[in-house]
């Protein structure tokens, strides 16, 4: 509960918070062990870490899992990934008891369809508001009516027109943020031009994704502070940062030697690890 206030201070600060993602407690105790202030749980990287091909394949019951994981690994708020609810609205109310019950300090809640055989890539804005209205007061029923409600819209990528999309994402930001969301994520974000538009119309905390392979060399992290971020995740980085370094280590035993991962500086030493994990 306490973490959930922390959190919401944050968000709430001029200071942009910069949100790594996790994927399992290691990854998550290095993000803390850094100085990062919070974490920020990732469905996407939660789906690479179990070979799923989808992030629709890792089922609630499994996320919750991971993620009470990954809280039980640090001591500074967490922020779930709860898709898109796992459902509709009459499941909202028990997965923010679930979450809650973990000690997660905040949960994403979006609008994309994940069903890959749908026609629409995002639902109606009005069901969307009544998750969020659902989720808040579910919260304060469970005892956690400070936990974070992260409304996240895809809504840029789900028209014809990129200009179509920011429009929608805007409207749609604005009633999310109407409905109780205590800040506003708007995904696929590739120019800091759009990112600079979405902070002057959106009236309430905005969440950007950085470090994508579509906007990692458009902006950086700086660029985002500068004009006013709320929160920066980054949700990729942590997992294709290890599948790298684990790809390049393993390809280069064929060899028989170690030199490129001595070259490389790949491996850490017993002692950076005992420091990881005496908590």
């Amino acid at each position: 509960m306490k973490n959930s206030k922390i959190l919401k201070d944050l968000i709430d600060s001029k200071e942009t918070l910069i949100m790594p993602d996790a994927y399992d407690p290691i990854s998550a105790r290095i993000i803390e062990y850094l100085g990062f202030k919070a974490v920020q749980c990732s469905g996407y990287s939660f789906s690479i870490a179990s070979c799923k091909k989808d992030e629709i394949d890792i089922d609630f019951k499994e996320n919750l899992l991971i993620t009470s994981k990954i809280v039980d690994s640090v001591s500074i708020p967490v922020m779930a990934d709860g898709e898109d609810g796992f459902g509709g609205v009459e499941q909202i109310s028990d997965i923010i008891k679930s979450y809650i019950n973990i000690g997660v300090s905040g949960i994403n809640i979006e609008d994309q369809v994940l069903d890959k055989k749908s026609n629409s890539k995002v639902i109606d804005s009005s069901l969307m508001q009544n998750k969020i209205k659902t989720a808040k007061s579910s919260a304060k029923q469970y005892g956690n009516p400070d936990l974070i409600i992260n409304g996240r819209t895809d809504a840029l990528n789900a028209f014809n027109t990129r200009q179509e999309g920011l429009n929608e994402s805007i409207k749609r930001a604005n009633l999310y943020l109407e409905a109780g969301s205590d800040l506003v994520f708007v995904t696929n974000v590739k120019n800091l031009d759009e990112a600079k538009i979405l902070v002057k119309e959106i009236n309430g905390p905005l969440s950007i994704a950085a470090g994508l392979g579509y906007n990692i060399k458009n902006f950086s992290i700086n660029d985002l502070k500068e004009i006013g971020i709320a929160r920066v995740s980054l949700p990729t980085i942590a997992i294709t940062a290890i599948i790298k370094a684990l790809l390049v280590s393993i390809d280069s035993l064929k060899k028989g030697n170690f030199e490129d991962i001595l070259d490389k500086e790949l491996l850490c030493n017993s002692e950076d690890i005992m420091r990881l994990i005496s908590k």
